[in-house]
């Protein structure tokens, strides 16, 4: 298992869409534990495939509330309910946070690492969570859902090295 390097903006593979997984192997699970380590490592919340450069469907998520890591391939948001205002931040954009609208509550799918499909139903902080990673594989930025310019701001150098990043 190793850490890998975060991409960061302007990093143009953030940009694109991943591609489908089609098949569970050896070097995907290698990806999964690299991505879970390096995730750990930069004290984040959750890692999407291509924050690492690969641009594969896959996300890991860590938060508190949950026992174990998620790992979703392929996943999709089926629906989703209400709407909140929340902080955050992200590996891939680092020193920066900001207040956006993420749904209250999200189901979701997709196939966990031994190729079993898992349904997901989320709301809080794994719901936001859910979101954010997922948008991450369709080349989409939390920033991208600031109302305003306003809405994003600059964390102090204290701040920024005590701040959990969503991913």
């Amino acid at each position: 298992m190793a850490v890998l390097n975060i991409r960061t903006l302007p990093d143009p593979l953030l940009r694109q869409k991943a591609r489908r997984v089609n098949k569970i192997d050896d070097s995907l699970q290698r990806l999964i534990d690299d991505m879970i380590d390096t995730m750990r490592d930069a004290d984040g919340a959750g890692l999407a495939a291509n924050q690492v450069g690969v641009l594969r469907r896959v996300i890991v998520i860590e938060i508190p509330e949950e026992e174990q890591v998620l790992v979703l391939i392929n996943p999709d948001i089926t629906r989703r309910e209400g709407e909140r205002e929340v902080e955050e931040g992200c590996l891939s954009i680092p020193g920066y946070r900001g207040e956006l609208k993420r749904s209250l509550k999200v189901r979701a799918r997709g196939t966990d690492r031994d190729g079993r499909p898992v349904r997901i139903r989320a709301e809080g902080l794994l719901a936001q969570a859910l979101e954010h990673e997922m948008d991450h594989i369709n080349g989409i930025l939390y920033i991208d859902h600031l109302e305003s310019a306003e809405r994003l701001w600059k964390l102090e150098p204290q701040e920024a090295g005590t701040q959990t990043e969503a991913s």
